[in-house]
């Protein structure tokens, strides 16, 4: 390259004015030290730039100097460009004018039309997602009943692996959890309930409390925090892998392979957890009852079994199966509605533990009210 197709920047700073002096010819592979030199001006005086000295002008260069325009009238000073040729003017103005102008939009006015059109949308996407889960629910009823008319299609293999997963590898949380409950109830119990002498009442608030609600809403949501995210991950990569397509291509039914035994599984070893849920609560309070008011085992299990109701042991199981069908149906149907890349797996499992611990307490709390209507 001669010495006058060399680049060629001045910048000469006045008092009242800064003039850039550009020469040679700017292209793409100089727009970088260019646009920098520009940025580093001072933008409290006007500028002035002197392009009689430009032998070459392309639209990398031309966007600098559009760019260098706009922060220069943002902070309400000048800029005069000076000895363009007229193809140089003209590139400059229709570089200028094709840089999109970024416009803030502007604030919808508060109307009570607009709140009541975000309240529908909201309900509107909550009853779709409703409708959505009872659908996925037929389709395990249907592979279900489906299993019970043709039993060599049911996959007992399956079964059994997910309520090993599901059940086996989650008694250990589940019992640890429900021991230290019962420790918590019987320590804040004996604090209360010595104030007014009545400490042997512990008993019976360890037990309606872990069998009628705690242990089988706490297994729940430790069963939802594990259970919904595996289902979800797992469903959710063979989306992401087009293996769900592949077994719909060579005949296999999804709901009958992947649903059934997830959801199954849960149905069967929920109930299985609970009743673990709820003999390690009353063993941990039994050992903190002994501990800290001297109420032995031989009287806590005589106060236990004169003062608590078969009731309270019921009204807990029959919550297990409208438990683990929940849990199991949000996983699954959140998993299927994976994309095709890992951004939509982490959030669409992140959105099934939610929803499914959301849903049980709202179950649970649904079925308190019943029960209290019933008189149970």
């Amino acid at each position: 390259m001669d010495e006058g197709q060399t680049p060629e920047i001045e910048i000469a700073e006045g008092a009242d004015v800064v003039t850039v002096t550009l020469g040679g010819a700017w292209t793409l592979a100089d727009v970088t030290r260019l646009d920098a030199d520009l940025r580093a001006l001072p933008s409290d005086r006007p500028l002035g730039v002197d392009m009689a000295a430009v032998t070459r002008l392309d639209t990398a260069t031309a966007w600098a100097l559009s760019t260098l325009k706009s922060r220069v009238d943002a902070a309400g000073q000048s800029l005069e460009i000076k000895g363009a040729g007229p193809g140089a003017a003209s590139l400059l103005q229709t570089v200028g004018e094709a840089i999109p102008i970024p416009s803030d939009p502007a604030e919808p006015p508060f109307r009570m039309s607009n709140i009541l059109a975000d309240l529908g949308e909201v309900v509107a996407g909550a009853l779709s997602f409703l409708l959505a889960l009872l659908g996925y629910f037929g389709l395990f009823l249907i592979s279900l009943f489906r299993a019970l008319r043709h039993p060599r299609d049911f996959p007992v293999t399956a079964l059994v692996h997910h309520c090993e997963q599901v059940g086996l590898k989650a008694v250990p949380i589940v019992s640890l959890m429900a021991f230290l409950i019962g420790v918590v109830l019987a320590f804040q119990g004996a604090t209360q309930l010595r104030q007014f002498g009545a400490e042997v009442f512990v008993v019976d608030l360890i037990a309606i409390s872990i069998l009628r609600e705690l242990g089988i809403l706490l297994t729940a949501i430790i069963v939802a925090g594990r259970t919904a995210s595996a289902f979800t991950a797992a469903i959710g990569s063979m989306k992401m892998r087009e293996e769900i397509d592949a077994m719909q291509t060579l005949g296999i039914d999804p709901a009958m392979s992947l649903f059934l035994p997830r959801i199954l599984a849960l149905i069967i070893m929920l109930p299985i957890l609970g009743l673990i849920a709820n003999l390690m609560g009353l063993i941990g309070g039994c050992v903190m009852a002994w501990v800290e008011l001297q109420i032995s085992p031989a009287m806590f299990s005589t106060r236990l079994v004169d003062g608590t109701d078969i009731s309270h042991v019921i009204v807990g199981m029959v919550k297990a199966p409208v438990f683990a069908v929940i849990i199991g149906v949000v996983g699954c149907h959140a998993g299927m509605q994976v994309k095709s890349n890992a951004e939509s797996l982490g959030r669409r499992t992140s959105a099934a533990v939610v929803t499914a611990i959301f849903s049980v307490i709202v179950a649970d709390a649904l079925f308190s009210i019943f029960f209290a209507q019933i008189g149970m």
